[in-house]
């Protein structure tokens, strides 16, 4: 009893046997939810594993460790997984992270049979495209008022204006925008408007359009909460906004590379940001990973305008 005692009185501890209640996990999986060093959590695990509170078994090239209860823990193991972990604060971060992580469990089975059709792009087939495939989906849309944030020289602004009733595109760079209305101007198109303005301060009215596009620019802004909160501002009650941004990463050179201000974003410091910004209904997935060095890779996030104002 007192060892058991020593060994739930750790939050560390208590943090891991919470999470193995709800789901088998790898120690990689615990080291991302956790944001501990692996050979802590090793540690951890070695220690609960002597005391029979894990059990583990072999997967692939991965140990799977799940929770286990020692005859006679029973009624302790529940009180402390029950009452002590209020106690804890990082439990709320545990329990987003792990939804997080099942989530991509099922992304990367996804990602398997992507992979199998992924001939799709690697072989040349007459007529097949992602541009065609692309254009088809739009065309399935029913027409909207869009902006486009950070839309550059506006090609997904021009692919959008086929099908959408307007499109809004914003960008910062002067010569950019003149760019773009020369596009506007030599193809005649009456439902594209470019505006120059900041993420940050957008240009656009409140509740001026149905769907907010953030293509790989959130990563560019100083203040990335504030741009959420301006698209929030912009939508309609019940428009939706759609973030393409960069994983979080470590190569650092993409500061001067690229001029990005961030190294991308975590799936929960992404979730985090549009929740205070007011959006709900959050889907978030990692899309695409690119299979040269340094191996970025995309994450996509669909929220709805929820009601009431942002928060602070």
């Amino acid at each position: 009893m007192l060892k058991w005692l020593r060994l739930l009185g750790d939050t560390a501890r208590v943090r891991i046997l919470r999470l193995l209640a709800r789901e088998d996990l790898s120690v990689a999986e615990l080291q991302e939810i956790l944001g501990m060093g692996q050979s802590r959590i090793s540690m951890q695990l070695s220690q609960l594993k002597g005391a029979g509170f894990v059990e583990v078994r072999r997967s692939g090239q991965k140990s799977i460790y799940r929770l286990s209860v020692p005859p006679g823990a029973q009624g302790i193991l529940s009180e402390v997984l029950e009452n002590g972990a209020a106690e804890i604060p990082e439990c709320a971060h545990d329990d987003e992270s792990l939804r997080l992580i099942l989530k991509r469990r099922k992304d990367h089975l996804r990602g398997y049979f992507d992979e199998l059709a992924g001939r799709f792009g690697r072989h040349y087939v007459p007529g097949r495209s992602w541009k065609a495939l692309s254009e088809m989906l739009l065309y399935l849309l029913p027409p909207l008022v869009i902006a486009d944030l950070g839309a550059g020289e506006g090609t997904l602004a021009l692919l959008m204006a086929r099908r959408a009733e307007r499109v809004i595109a914003v960008d910062s760079s002067e010569k950019m925008v003149e760019y773009g209305r020369g596009l506007i101007e030599r193809h005649g198109i009456r439902n594209l408007e470019y505006r120059r303005g900041d993420m940050e301060e957008l240009p656009i009215g409140p509740g001026e359009v149905d769907l907010v596009l953030i293509h790989q620019a959130l990563h560019h802004a100083l203040h990335p909460q504030q741009v959420l909160a301006e698209a929030w501002r912009v939508l309609r009650p019940g428009g939706r906004i759609a973030v393409l941004d960069l994983l979080k990463h470590d190569f650092e050179a993409a500061h001067e590379v690229y001029a990005d201000v961030w190294l991308g974003f975590s799936e929960v410091e992404l979730m985090k940001m549009l929740r205070a910004a007011g959006f709900i209904q959050i889907d978030l997935a990692v899309v695409d990973r690119a299979e040269e060095p340094p191996h970025f890779a995309t994450i996509m996030a669909i929220a709805v305008k929820g009601e009431g104002e942002t928060a602070e």
